[in-house]
């Protein structure tokens, strides 16, 4: 069976290695983070919700794209 915490890490590690995060990329990573937890725990194991946790994660990765593209 698949273990979540392989992909889960992902929402938690972000930027773990540099800066301080700003107030709105706290945000955004706690957003994130908490989606991830609900669909681990609330979604039945399988395929559907593998696939959208990658797809969270990239969508993840392009809110804080858009939120570096402000500075």
């Amino acid at each position: 069976m698949y273990d979540p915490r392989a992909i889960m890490q992902h929402f938690t590690d972000y930027k773990a290695n540099e800066e301080r995060l700003s107030v709105e990329e706290d945000l955004l990573r706690m957003a994130f983070h908490i989606a991830a937890e609900v669909m681990v725990n609330v979604l039945p194991p399988g395929a559907e919700r593998s696939a959208g946790l990658r797809k969270l994660l990239e969508a993840r990765d392009c809110a804080f794209r858009a939120e570096l593209d402000k500075e």
